[in-house]
């Protein structure tokens, strides 16, 4: 029993400013505040007054007849204070203290205070309004009292999308008018004068009873007459208007039609419960297909992307090589055209991939939806697999195909040197085999024998001389043959052949040496001069056929280093070129000098040197071949002088692009973990920073493209390594990958927490908060929390959480939710995600099935039927395709079970 004030005290008429109805619709100060005019509005239209009367005295009687009674005059029949204590208790439910019944002034005032407590226990202070004023009739008192009772009992509880009184019916008579043509609700009054908007709410909840469209703008009493009449036939409201009153008043009382207005809403309030259901429901629906819709384009992409990878992978593993330099050049192009074209895109899908996936999670957590598990082998985690896969695959790729383009280099260039040096020796060998026969000694003189035996010497001479040359030969087809040349099988016949016919020379040449040396013994006479001609000439020819293939041998390096060791080895043979020189200078006079003897002794000399084929014009010959030879082998070295120079130059320029480049990649990775850790401001600003550094670091990217412009030119000077850097053009890229998706990353990561703190109503306050909790405990900056840090942050926010059994077993429960996969870390997102559910209400299954009821009438199951009258057509036919027949023992046809579509919207079943 509620402890009242003494029976004189007087009231004030307006809302306390904190006092709470039973209705639980807050403060009373948001539909009060204007009742500090009362008396302004009274003297200023008398004509408010008059309609103000009629309305609250139908509003009292449509209450009071329920107890057999009414009123007549509203000034009057409230005097002694029964009447009043008896329309409060049908209004509110509740009993009041017994009345007096005595006829005394005191017994009536005793009444209208005892009526006026159980208004203040409502919360509701009454201002300037005394019991004395009612029981002496005083119509303005009167008035407001009754207008007190009205928005305490009849509007403060009217609540839509969380505005209260006034502004929540003002909003509830837009929406359901908003459809009807020349109505436009903005006020309770003007907006009601032609009766348009009276019809058009009594038309939208029960369109039987009204032919809206007959219904004439400019006829507006025959309009309010009509709504009046049907809504107190039909609806159980009594006509608390008059017609004209309201059309001849220049802005009707707004008092007055808002009582009136609000027994509509009290009317139709079963309607607005289905509508409140509708609207929770169609939220569901819309997140649950958007959802779906994720998950659709996340299996699509993935699926896209995985086949890409499987598409590339195989061409990326043939080793299957080529036989020449062009057609591995050409294949190292299309790598080159694959890294520079056909990747950077699927680099991006795969990046976007990830945060749509992330985003689709958060989304499904903020939804208490079960999180998204793609189809099988479409996982993160499987594709994060197929790249690497693939980047190995790059990796060895790019590998096979220098080092094949170097084994084919070095293949092109031992096969020339050895065709070069089978001609010259094939060239030396003709011929050879026949003089190794001829008989001539049978019938030679003894001095033709003993210049055969000389000259045999110079040709074993010279036969040995070449016994260098064959086993060149011999091991160069080998080493092709061991590099898998694609032409080994000529190389290999020629070879054949040279070491056949050498083995056949050396067989004549021993036994030519046995025919001579059986008849060396009958030949003394030697002619010495020709002899000592013939052993000089030789070596020296021998030399100059070495030197002129030295000359022209074809050489390869790949360091200045290298080409300047050649250029210094070049530079000493030349030192030897003096020396060279006065040899042959030396032979020739040898020859000069035979001539000599022979014409001062008018000796005629039968032809040439019988003990030599190497004349004085072939040595001149050859020693001109030598001197044009060496100026051509400087050009050619200081050529290639000059191209590794410029290697070495491209080498410098790219170290020195990659030595910033690579460090300010790092510095950037850094920057971003501690961005990560250390931000500040509220999440839209930490947003707005992350996505200025991220276009800070878009912005960089053309010091990248001129690096790979610097690569590009490396490669195709087959340039292979770099002693002034250790970055490579991979370790860039691999870099530079990383660092887009970091940034991209971290800038999800705060998306989704601003996602997270707008779904879940959390403040900007409350999440800084979280923040600054989260990071305190994050010691090492890792982004996540171990156990025991995570221990102590639940701690310092209150939690109950110390060791002992009742502690353990909560955190144990905590650490379920926040790491289900048992990682042992606790990351940020996941902190917020418990925080939230922890702090906000969500909708859930029950929630859900508690709508869909109201929709159903209380069945137990729904018709397609009912779901496209209640709601939007797209989301009734999303339910109907998904929801299963119920099977219930009061099913009928065409039922649905809503219970079971519900519950699984959040997956605690199957559909």
């Amino acid at each position: 029993m509620v402890d009242y004030h003494a029976a004189n005290q007087s009231y004030q008429y307006g809302p306390s400013s904190g006092g709470n109805g039973a209705g639980g619709g807050g403060s009373m100060g948001d539909y009060m505040a204007q009742e500090d005019d009362w008396d302004r509005d009274l003297l200023l239209d008398p004509a408010w007054e008059k309609q103000q009367r009629k309305t609250f005295t139908a509003w009292c009687n449509s209450h009071l007849r329920k107890a057999g009674t009414q009123i007549e005059n509203i000034d009057e029949d409230f005097r002694d204070g029964l009447k009043l204590m008896l329309l409060l208790e049908v209004i509110s439910g509740e009993r009041l203290p017994k009345p007096e019944r005595g006829k005394m002034r005191v017994h009536k005032i005793n009444n209208v205070n005892k009526a006026l407590d159980f208004i203040a226990s409502k919360g509701v202070k009454l201002v300037s309004i005394g019991a004395e004023e009612i029981v002496d009739g005083n119509a303005k008192m009167t008035l407001g009292m009754i207008w007190t009772i009205i928005l305490r009992f009849a509007i403060q509880d009217i609540s839509v999308e969380e505005t209260s009184a006034k502004e929540g019916l003002l909003l509830w008579c837009q929406r359901k008018t908003a459809p009807y043509k020349n109505v436009n609700v903005q006020n309770f009054h003007i907006s009601w004068k032609d009766g348009l908007a009276f019809n058009a709410l009594i038309h939208r909840h029960r369109p039987e009873l009204i032919e809206y469209d007959k219904l004439r703008k400019d006829d507006p009493v025959t309009n309010l007459n009509n709504a009046f009449e049907v809504a107190e036939k039909y609806l159980d409201i009594p006509k608390m208007l008059d017609a004209e009153d309201i059309v001849n008043t220049a802005r009707p009382d707004e008092k007055a039609i808002m009582t009136y207005v609000s027994s509509f809403y009290h009317a139709f309030s079963g309607a607005q419960k289905a509508e409140t259901a509708a609207n929770r429901i169609c939220k569901v629906l819309a997140v649950n297909q958007e959802n779906e819709h994720l998950m659709e384009d996340y299996e699509r992409l993935a699926s896209d992307l995985l086949e890409w990878i499987r598409r590339t992978i195989p061409w990326l593993e043939d080793r299957v090589p080529q036989k020449t330099i062009q057609e591995m050049q050409q294949k190292l192009e299309d790598f080159r055209d694959y890294r520079r074209v056909h990747k950077p895109p699927k680099v991006q899908e795969k990046c976007q991939l990830e945060i749509n996936f992330n985003t689709l999670q958060t989304k499904l957590r903020l939804s208490n939806r079960p999180a998204f598990m793609p189809s099988e082998g479409r996982m993160v985690s499987d594709i994060n697999n197929g790249w690497q896969h693939l980047e190995q695959a790059e990796k060895g790729y790019e590998e096979w195909l220098l080092n094949e383009i170097r084994r084919l280099e070095r293949l092109d260039h031992l096969a020339e040197k050895f065709r070069q040096k089978a001609s010259i020796h094939e060239a030396w060998t003709d011929g050879k085999e026949a003089m190794l026969k001829h008989r001539d000694y049978e019938t030679a003189t003894l001095s033709d024998i003993k210049a055969l035996i000389r000259k045999h010497e110079a040709f074993e001479s010279d036969l040995a001389a070449h016994q260098d040359r064959v086993e060149q030969i011999a091991a160069i087809a080998q080493e092709l043959n061991e590099l898998d040349y694609y032409d080994s099988h000529n190389v290999n016949t020629r070879c054949q052949k040279i070491c056949d016919q050498w083995d056949a020379l050396g067989s004549l040449t021993q036994s030519r040496r046995e025919a001579l040396e059986k008849t060396e013994k009958q030949l003394e006479t030697i002619d010495q001069l020709h002899l000592e001609y013939a052993k000089r000439a030789a070596p020296f020819n021998n030399w100059m056929e070495s030197a002129m293939e030295d000359l022209q041998d074809m050489f390869i390096v790949h360091t200045i280093e290298e080409i300047e060791g050649l250029i210094s080895a070049h530079d000493q043979f030349k030192s030897t070129l003096p020396d060279a020189d006065r040899e042959r200078e030396a032979i020739l006079a040898i020859h000069k000098e035979a001539q000599r003897i022979a014409e001062s002794n008018h000796i005629k000399l039968s032809g040439s040197n019988p003990y030599t084929t190497v004349t004085p014009q072939i040595i001149n010959s050859k020693w001109e071949k030598v001197q044009q030879l060496v100026p051509k082998r400087d050009h050619a070295l200081l050529e290639e002088q000059s191209k590794q120079q410029s290697n070495e130059h491209l080498r410098r320029q790219f170290a020195s692009q990659a030595n910033i480049v690579g460090p300010w990649i790092q510095t950037k990775m850094e920057e971003i973990g501690r961005i990560s850790i250390e931000m500040n401001g509220t999440l839209e600003d930490q947003l707005s920073h992350l996505k200025r550094y991220e276009r800070s670091i878009v912005d960089y990217k053309p010091n990248l493209d001129l690096l790979e412009q610097q690569h590009q030119l490396i490669q195709e000077a087959l340039i292979f390594d770099n002693k002034h850097t250790n970055y490579t053009m991979e370790h860039i890229r691999v870099g530079w990958e990383q660092l887009l998706t970091t940034i991209a990353r971290t800038i999800n990561e705060v998306e989704n927490q601003i996602l997270t703190r707008d779904a879940k109503g959390i403040s900007q306050e409350q999440m800084q908060e979280f923040r600054a909790s989260f990071n305190h405990f994050d010691k090492d900056h890792g982004g996540a929390l171990g156990p025991e840090e995570f221990k102590a942050c639940l701690i310092s926010l209150g939690y109950d959480v110390e060791n002992d059994r009742q502690g353990d077993a909560e955190f144990n429960r905590i650490m379920s939710v926040v790491d289900p996969n048992h990682s042992g870390l606790v990351t940020f997102q996941a902190f917020i995600d418990f925080m939230s559910r922890e702090t906000t209400d969500t909708d859930t299954a029950d929630q859900v099935i508690a709508s869909f009821k109201v929709l159903a009438g209380d069945k137990n199951f729904i018709t397609a039927e009912e779901l496209r009258r209640e709601l939007p057509p797209d989301q009734a036919e999303y339910c109907i395709a998904r929801m299963a027949p119920y099977q219930g023992p009061d099913a009928v046809p065409g039922a649905l079970d809503y219970k079971s579509f519900s519950t699984a919207l959040y997956g605690e079943s199957d559909l």
